[in-house]
């Protein structure tokens, strides 16, 4: 059977519809991590992903009977497009069952390639129930997106290049996990060429059903998956990528979708490419196993599997892409509520940066804010709380905390009633470390901060809300100190967001 997987690939239809993708190397992730790290480029196929490399192989080899009547296939949109290419090529018609998650990039994209689109179910695995029930109502060919021989071999050609691409000595090979057509094509080629290479799966910590299935040595069912990283969110693995991953992977690394987004970010650093979660899910796990293993000077390859994003995720991903990195710490801390104690809370934090800060007056005698800083590594931010919680401000790690990061630090705020004298004011700070503590030395303590949200954006200025309780008989003093501070301002008193919602 192994020597049958290596004649497959060796004789795999791919290259009618994909391209051998370069092998880059990537020098800034080599710099950071201290190994030479590879990225195998995926995302360059015509359908921005390798699935159409298996889809070819198979529908290629389907009596031309067969293609008349049609093809069928499920997907949440790589292996969709991927099909849909193939029978436009191939002249047969193809219909895609896809779930009504599936990102709208990647059902545009498959419309664009002539299939024919039925939403089915919340999940991959309702819309693959269902595409096999018409399968059989319709007589038509039925395309698996992983668990085929020749869907498997077709997606082993990558292995095959990377051989080729690079002679020299390889460490380590990472890969993406969902059904594990890929990485079990890989590993089969691989394996046998070049047995020293070690093959490592990566999974993200919701949609991990083929680690749990090693471990348990049979195909286990998860009860939920996460979507985040749509391309791998498959609840089971196949029996026949089971089997194969047995035999040649050798460990399966589990990362969370914070380290993704990490991982999103330096690839676009280095390579000035946007990836799709799914695509950068090798990336995140080459990063997380190097350093608990310790490498150094090892060559690295990361397959990029897919750029299939929907821009407006991006949002999502720039938000948690430091948190993944541990480059931000996000905390709940309560500070007394008098003047000065926001000053003093600051000084403590010393020249941290803060990237985020929430805070609305609540009673008189304390107030509980959301603040992000920016931090070196997980060491620091645990002796960040530490240094907090002694100065009087006690403190709570949000960083690992879903809820927190998804919500509340969106909601923190609400009406005061008691904020009495409130005026509003919009501001642009310079984005520097500094810039609120000086904005701090210069209020003093005569008048009460009793609104405060800023969230850095990496642009010049940041852009911050303030709220003062300022006196009526105090407003010109008031005036003339912002205009000494010198910050660009726009009162926003009378806004109806403001009145509506906060006052």
């Amino acid at each position: 059977m192994a020597q049958n997987y290596l004649t497959r690939i060796l004789n795999a239809r791919v290259y009618e519809i994909a391209r051998e993708t370069p092998l880059e190397y990537a020098p800034v992730l080599s710099r950071r991590f201290g190994n030479h790290v590879w990225l195998k480029r995926e995302d360059l196929q015509p359908v921005f992903s390798f699935k159409c490399r298996g889809a070819y192989n198979k529908m290629s080899r389907l009596p031309r009977a067969a293609l008349k009547r049609g093809v069928i296939a499920s997907s949440a949109g790589n292996h969709a497009q991927g099909v849909a290419l193939a029978a436009e090529r191939l002249g047969a018609r193809a219909t895609i069952v896809m779930p009504r998650t599936t990102p709208q990039i990647k059902i545009d994209a498959v419309r664009g390639l002539g299939a024919a689109i039925e939403l089915r179910g919340d999940n991959y695995d309702e819309a693959y129930a269902y595409a096999r029930k018409l399968a059989s109502r319709r007589r038509l060919a039925f395309v698996h997106p992983y668990d085929d021989p020749e869907v498997i071999a077709g997606q082993g050609t990558i292995g095959l290049e990377i051989l080729k691409q690079h002679p020299g000595d390889i460490d380590a090979i990472f890969v993406p996990v969902g059904g594990g057509g890929l990485i079990a094509g890989i590993a089969a080629y691989v394996k046998q060429i070049r047995p020293a290479v070690r093959i490592i799966g990566v999974e993200p910590e919701d949609a991990d059903a083929m680690s749990r299935s090693l471990e348990l040595r049979r195909r286990i069912k998860l009860d939920h998956v996460g979507i985040f990283a749509d391309g791998v969110a498959v609840r089971q693995v196949g029996r026949e990528t089971l089997r194969l991953c047995r035999r040649w992977v050798d460990r399966v690394v589990i990362v969370t979708n914070d380290e993704i987004c990490a991982a999103m970010k330096d690839v676009f650093e280095d390579r000035r490419l946007i990836l799709e979660p799914a695509g950068a899910l090798a990336i995140a796990g080459l990063k997380r196993h190097a350093a608990s293993a310790g490498w150094r000077g090892k060559t690295l390859v990361a397959v990029a599997s897919g750029a299939n994003v929907n821009f407006d995720r991006l949002r999502h991903v720039s938000e948690r892409a430091e948190i993944g990195e541990r480059r931000e710490a996000v905390f709940a801390v309560t500070i007394p509520e008098r003047p000065g104690s926001l000053k003093r809370f600051c000084h403590i934090l010393g020249r941290h940066n803060i990237t985020e800060f929430n805070y609305r007056y609540a009673d008189a005698r304390r107030a509980h804010i959301f603040v992000g800083v920016q931090v070196r590594d997980g060491d620091e931010m645990r002796r960040l709380v530490r240094t907090l919680t002694r100065g009087g401000y006690p403190t709570t790690d949000m960083t690992d905390n879903e809820l927190a990061k998804l919500h509340a630090r969106y909601m923190v705020g609400g009406r005061a009633p008691n904020a009495r004298d409130e005026v509003l004011y919009r501001f642009e700070f310079p984005e520097r470390p500094g810039a609120l503590m000086n904005f701090l030395s210069q209020m003093g303590g005569r008048w009460n901060i009793s609104l405060f949200h800023y969230r850095s954006h990496g642009a010049d200025f940041g852009r911050v809300l303030v709220g003062m309780q300022v006196p009526r008989g105090d407003r010109r003093a008031f005036e003339r100190l912002l205009d000494r501070v010198g910050y660009e301002r726009v009162e926003e008193t009378d806004n109806p967001a403001y009145r509506l919602f906060l006052s």
